[in-house]
């Protein structure tokens, strides 16, 4: 497989998730050292100059440890030069582990090339083979609409809605309309759910 030229610089929590990338990617990939970053001034200050240049994706794995990274970068950025790259909800465990992650999901080091690529395609990474999504904006009035929020059953809708996406299931409604203007067009969600 050649290395598929990614402009964006890429961030990610640790060292075997930047050596799984850089084994399918030409980019920039940069790791937090899982929550390091939070002690570590020079690299948030390094990443926030890479953002301004390039502009960021973040790619955290989905569990617990993943989400608080990720929100922790996403108030430290400017929100202009960050993308948000999801990858979906897999259990396993990695191959190097003796065991599963406590939660019991493959994190980024786990993911298959084509599912990166694909999670880097849905964020709207500036990928060289030209492939870009674009999508219609999806509202706050359209989730309610369609019963993903505001109404007693909106939690129970929202998972299967993330189950059937491929979506990591801890997404706030917030995170889920962020995700959803990336993923699918106004008229392909309303589809859904008709």
């Amino acid at each position: 497989m050649e290395k598929i030229r990614v402009k964006e610089v890429i961030v990610v929590e640790g060292k075997y998730d930047l050596n799984t990338l850089k084994q399918v990617l030409d980019a920039t990939v940069v790791a937090t050292d899982g929550f390091g970053i939070f002690h570590q001034r020079e690299k948030l200050e390094l990443i926030a100059r890479l953002a301004k240049q390039q502009g960021v994706v973040i790619l955290t794995d989905s569990d617990g440890a993943g989400f608080v990274i990720r929100n922790y970068l996403k108030g430290c950025l400017d929100p202009g030069v960050v993308k948000h790259a999801y990858i979906p909800d897999i259990t396993g465990k990695e191959r190097r582990k003796a065991r599963a992650s406590r939660e019991g999901k493959l994190g980024v080091e786990g993911m298959r090339p084509e599912i990166l690529l694909e999670a880097l395609r849905r964020a709207g990474a500036t990928l060289d083979d030209g492939v870009q999504e674009a999508h219609g904006k999806i509202t706050k009035a359209d989730l309610y609409a369609l019963g993903l929020s505001g109404k007693p059953d909106s939690a129970r809708q929202r998972a299967e809605l993330l189950k059937r996406l491929d979506l990591p299931e801890r997404l706030s409604p917030n995170a889920l309309l962020d995700v959803l203007n990336v993923l699918v067009t106004k008229e392909e969600l309303f589809a859904m759910y008709r």
